[in-house]
């Protein structure tokens, strides 16, 4: 449309003979024809303040090296009806001022075969809180290993449809693993957002839950819906149970010391229909894609094609910058064949 910078080319140019002259040759010297300029990597009518590539590096403890925690996480898969794209990457800001990414990402397959299920955990860390990161990745990797433990109950009942179970459940996996970051600091240090996804290509059902801000978005037919769920103002219908045993203790009773204040928590579990494009992200993604229409439709041009991008094509979709938006960003996104 009028006024869009035109999409990075996905696929590179033909290979060329390193020896072969790129230009006239005149009394045996090779002339170069001068490279096109950059294709804009922006949306909006100013470029961002900050430059597109890292200018700082965060700074290491020689004792402690394996805190470092890279610019950018990139992941892929494809099972049953569905293709898996997922990235982390630093923002702008992040990248100007030398600071870690606070963004933590995680994807992992438990079980193999039709029984296997996708895990895709991101968290972010509170700005304020010290070791962000670390918090983040904490996150990640103890939902990780919960849902890992449990996974064989969980496809039972992503295959039944038993919502009630999955919510009730998945609440309370939730909150242990968010409590286990207030038990230090007593306040939320970290959101955790989640999709889990079955590779039975005959289930269609597609799980998120989560805790704290972020974005649920979905590409139907070239238009995007903003399918956040809203914070349940009521509790769990009657006739929900817990069918998996995730080895948590029961709520403390009425006269146990109250823990601190918990992020409300979020569940959607939909059937996927062919052609869908499921988005989740943190707030570094969902913020310009609220906040500005131009983002929103380039996107969805990009992305409704009919086969996914690959990694790399991807990796330049998520990075397109806005003006004013310059958090870490992470995105994982579903493509229904």
């Amino acid at each position: 449309m009028p006024g869009w910078p035109a999409p990075t080319a996905e696929q590179p140019p033909e290979p060329r003979d390193p020896g072969a002259p790129r230009g006239p040759v005149v009394a045996g010297v090779a002339h170069f024809t001068p490279a096109a300029p950059p294709t804009p990597d922006y949306v909006g009518s100013r470029p961002p303040t900050y430059a597109p590539e890292p200018t700082a590096l965060p700074a290491a403890d020689p004792e402690d090296l394996g805190e470092l925690v890279p610019d950018t996480v990139l992941e892929g898969a494809r099972y049953g009806a569905y293709t898996l794209r997922a990235v982390s990457l630093r923002g702008d800001s992040a990248r100007y001022r030398g600071e870690a990414r606070r963004d933590a990402l995680l994807v992992a397959r438990f079980g193999s075969g039709e029984q296997a299920l996708v895990l895709v955990a991101m968290a972010t860390g509170a700005r304020a809180a010290p070791g962000a990161h670390r918090a983040a990745a904490e996150a990640c990797r103890w939902i990780g290993q919960a849902v890992g433990r449990s996974h064989e109950r969980l496809v039972e009942d992503l295959r039944a449809g038993r919502r009630g179970d999955l919510k009730s459940g998945l609440n309370r996996l939730t909150d242990r693993t968010l409590g286990k970051l207030r038990a230090a600091s007593g306040e939320p240090t970290a959101g955790l957002r989640c999709l889990l996804l079955p590779a039975d290509p005959d289930c269609r059902t597609r799980v998120f839950f989560g805790a704290g801000e972020g974005g649920l978005f979905r590409l139907r037919d070239g238009e995007w819906r903003d399918i956040e769920p809203a914070v349940p103002g009521e509790g769990t219908p009657d006739g929900d149970r817990l069918t998996m045993d995730l080895g948590i203790p029961v709520p403390p009773g009425p006269y146990e010391p109250a823990e601190p204040a918990q992020l409300p928590f979020r569940f959607r579990a939909a059937l996927a229909r062919p052609g869908d494009v499921l988005m989740m992200c943190t707030s570094g993604l969902t913020d310009p894609l609220r906040g500005e229409a131009s983002l929103r439709a380039f996107l969805g041009r990009r992305w409704s094609r009919a086969a996914a991008p690959g990694l790399a094509g991807f990796l330049a979709d998520v990075r397109t910058r806005v003006k004013g938006y310059a958090d870490d960003r992470t995105a994982a996104a579903v493509w229904e064949a």
